[in-house]
């Protein structure tokens, strides 16, 4: 089991204070005094586990915040409705606490509050002097701390521009009241602390320790940050033209190609590490392309992980479960929407577009790989069905759509549901709205209907880096460059070169960012960054799929399969950041609201 892992567990165990009143002077088994746990650097260590075990990821509760974007609906909707068109208010923060764990102002600050904490504390650890890895205990575990405090501050400013930049632990006697610092501010603040963390962390480690933060993984974040900051949200003034407070959500001098720059030449800095690559990176003749993606996202650990979390049956992972076909009673929790499936391209690159007959005829024939890997359509093979399934689905597909049927003895025709559809005769409450499901995550091996599967999340992946490293390309006119990073992903993805340049290229790189990095939270915040949400949110279609009642009354043995409207989107550009609530309002009278709000 991973350190990472077990560290949380002994942690539900362990209190930060001292009791006042111990039993016969002793100190109970079930407990750590402060002063213990700073005298013991397992303890030390078991304390940053548990900010590792706050890091949000979706696979742990089960819903993405690809229901918030143009990626996914989720079936329990009115709040995700009230976001997706921007029905946001300092008082109501819809769908954001069920699509993002332990993101929260208030919860972010708290695992803040923990690294500061280690800051505070850590020179008197009585650390060894003992070498692995390259590092000693103080210095690694010091690295992760900064590395940890640039994450959590990341999502923060990612989320709502600048931030109170808190270094010092407040107790309850202090004073609260701590102004935002300013965007340019707290980007600084996030790169200074990644160029900290990869100064003191290991390139790799080894044996128990896999899974914590590398040299590599403060570098990769140090590129997203920077990708980030140079975005045209934080540039474009007339977005928030009546604000008063313009510095708090984007720069108000400097140059945005030298941001460019910076982002490009932090991505670099990953690339040249040459510590890591892509998963199966040059597909044999004979390989499956879709199931090399299968595996990258069901496979413990990968060349291409740069920062990642791993789960034990115990973690309780609920992604599989909520996600997969009501069919296999799963519940449909993420489910795609037409706009992201029209996204993946045709297996020859070209756009699928409605409007072809032959694409049109046949909409999931000839599809790219990864839409194979990443997608539950009609007719998906997939798992042997449960037991009280088997029956209805002998050829173990999915069943998305509905069968028309003669009814001779009432001369009318009957509609026979799929067994995943929302009438499903094994469950007519759960499931998709849209006709399709996420099979990204989804592990075949394990019924989640009794288990939980244990499936890594990949925080930061190596794709990502060359994704930012093209992007960063592209903004410079650097054509020629960006084209080789993006053709070296979508050769891993069994497609053509892309040739494009210009507006066209960037174009291009963007739905290819959206289709190559799908459901893995980085949709939501690139909507954003290219204040693009107009673009986004937009009504929602689903696939209507009918085998339909042929003229001599036997029913087709291919379906009919649209994309038709299915609940309207819109967007505010108020949404471009959430609001702080106003509780913390009222905590802090020196914090200043976001425009709109």
């Amino acid at each position: 089991m991973n350190k990472i892992t077990k560290g949380f567990i002994a942690l539900i165990s362990m209190v930060m204070v001292s009791c006042n009143q111990d039993f016969l002077e002793t100190t109970p088994f079930t407990e750590f005094s402060e002063t213990a746990v700073w005298s013991d650097p397992a303890l030390v260590e078991t304390f940053i586990n548990q900010i590792y075990f706050r890091l949000d990821d979706p696979l742990s509760d089960g819903r993405m915040k690809s229901n918030i974007v143009d990626e996914s609906h989720y079936r329990g909707n009115a709040a995700s409705l009230d976001f997706n068109n921007s029905v946001i208010t300092q008082d109501n923060l819809p769908a954001w606490g069920s699509a993002t764990r332990y993101r929260s102002w208030e919860d972010l600050y708290k695992s803040i509050r923990y690294c500061n904490i280690f800051f505070q504390k850590f020179e008197e650890v009585p650390f060894g002097t003992e070498v692995v890895d390259g590092k000693t205990l103080k210095d690694r575990m010091a690295g992760e701390a900064h590395f940890l405090r640039a994450y959590l501050y990341f999502f923060l400013v990612s989320t709502y521009g600048g931030v109170p930049l808190v270094t010092d632990v407040y107790e309850l006697d202090d004073d609260f009241s701590v102004a935002r610092g300013t965007f340019a501010e707290c980007v600084d603040f996030i790169v200074s602390e990644c160029d900290q963390a990869a100064e003191l962390l290991p390139v790799q480690h080894s044996g128990n320790n896999i899974g914590r933060a590398t040299k590599g993984a403060a570098l990769a974040l140090k590129s997203r940050i920077l990708l980030y900051a140079a975005s045209d949200l934080y540039h474009t003034p007339s977005i928030f033209s009546g604000y008063a407070n313009p510095e708090l959500v984007s720069y108000t001098d400097g140059d945005q190609t030298e941001r460019w720059r910076a982002a490009k030449n932090a991505a670099k800095a990953v690339i040249d590490l040459n510590e890591y690559s892509l998963f199966r990176a040059e597909p044999g003749p004979g390989d499956s392309v879709a199931q090399n993606m299968v595996d990258l996202f069901i496979s413990k650990q990968t060349e291409e992980d740069i920062f990642i979390k791993f789960f034990t049956t115990p973690m309780a992972q609920n992604f599989g479960l909520y996600t997969s076909p009501n069919g296999y009673h799963g519940w449909g929790t993420n489910a795609p929407i037409g706009e992201m499936v029209d996204a993946f391209e045709m297996a020859d690159g070209t756009k699928f577009d409605w409007n072809n007959p032959v694409h049109a005829a046949e909409p999931y024939q000839d599809r790219e790989p990864r839409f194979y890997a990443t997608i539950f359509y009609n007719e998906a093979p997939w798992r042997e069905r449960p037991d009280d399934a088997k029956g209805l689905d002998p050829l173990n597909k999915v069943q998305t759509g509905s069968w028309e049927r003669w009814d001779n003895a009432t001369n009318s025709v009957v509609i026979v549901p799929g067994v995943d559809t929302r009438q499903s005769s094994i469950e007519d409450w759960n499931g998709s709205y849209t006709g399709y499901y996420c099979r990204k995550y989804i592990d075949p091996a394990i019924d989640a209907q009794y288990i939980k599967q244990t499936v890594t999340w990949r925080f930061i992946r190596y794709a990502e880096i060359l994704l930012n490293y093209a992007e960063a390309c592209i903004e410079l006119g650097e054509d020629a460059e960006a084209r080789t990073y993006i053709n070296r992903i979508r050769k891993r993805a069994g497609l053509q070169d892309i040739t494009e340049s210009g507006d066209a290229l960037r174009a291009r790189y963007r739905n290819e960012r959206r289709v190559e990095l799908a459901f893995e939270d980085h949709r939501f915040f690139d909507v954003r960054r290219w204040a693009i949400g107009p673009e986004a949110y937009k009504p929602a279609h689903i696939a209507k799929v009918v085998y339909k009642l042929n003229p001599d009354k036997t029913t087709a043995t291919r379906p009919t399969v649209s994309h038709e409207l299915f609940e309207n989107r819109s967007w505010n550009d108020k949404a471009y950041f959430l609001p702080i609530t106003r509780d913390e309002l009222n905590k802090n009278n020196l914090l200043i609201q976001n425009p709109g709000y």
